[in-house]
């Protein structure tokens, strides 16, 4: 049965260099109840020459109705769509020459653990892949049999130890799992309970762009 286009045909927005100038190209994805336009203002404190920033927006600015970490069938056919909407972002990219080691991807929130979710089941080595208060989808004990390899592929996991939305284990868990895949991971969890994206987390962004950009 085919994907339903819940949320293919909303807009994606851009800023930076041109995608057919670009050498590197960020994926940005928002959380819940936020906006492209929202997500995309994190660029303006990342690396620009050279890098083209594509954040695509959900329809009714959520990419699932229920907790990403319950049962996956629960947020269907949601889910499904979102995965379809960065695939076809992804092979938009990747028509304009970008190979997938020139390629970063994350979000906040909602948008970093649909970004972790994608990137775990399309292993591959890309650029990066960034998860700012976000982790992997599913229940905690949920079997993770995910395919192929992220061939050292450098993650970078940001949170707070007392987030109410998105628990510290759930955070921990997907830095072994992403480990486990092949990824070069980083995790930093910060005292506090305020779920929001920390300059120390930006600077780990920053510096993983220019990695890659340079």
């Amino acid at each position: 049965m085919p994907t339903q286009p819940i949320h293919e045909n909303k807009p994606v927005l851009t800023y930076g260099t041109p995608l057919n100038e670009a050498q590197t190209v960020v994926i940005l994805v928002h959380g819940r109840g936020a906006t492209a336009e929202s997500i995309l203002s994190l660029a303006n404190y990342l690396p620009q020459e050279g890098v083209a920033y594509l954040a695509p927006q959900a329809a009714n600015n959520t990419w699932y109705p229920n907790s990403g970490f319950g049962p996956l069938e629960s947020n269907e056919p949601f889910v499904s769509s979102a995965f379809q909407t960065l695939t076809n972002l992804i092979a938009h990219v990747t028509e304009a020459g970008i190979t997938p080691q020139q390629l970063l991807i994350g979000g906040f929130s909602q948008g970093a653990c649909l970004a972790s979710e994608f990137v775990a089941r399309n292993a591959d080595r890309y650029g990066g892949l960034f998860m700012l208060s976000g982790a992997l989808m599913g229940p905690l004990d949920m079997s993770r049999d995910y395919a192929g390899s992220l061939d050292g592929t450098p993650v970078f996991i940001g949170g707070c130890d007392h987030d109410s939305w998105v628990a510290e284990p759930q955070m921990r868990m997907s830095a072994r799992v992403l480990e486990q895949l092949g990824g070069t991971v980083t995790i930093e969890i910060q005292p506090g309970f305020e779920h929001t994206i920390r300059e120390t987390e930006i600077d780990h962004v920053r510096q993983m762009i220019a990695e890659v950009a340079k």
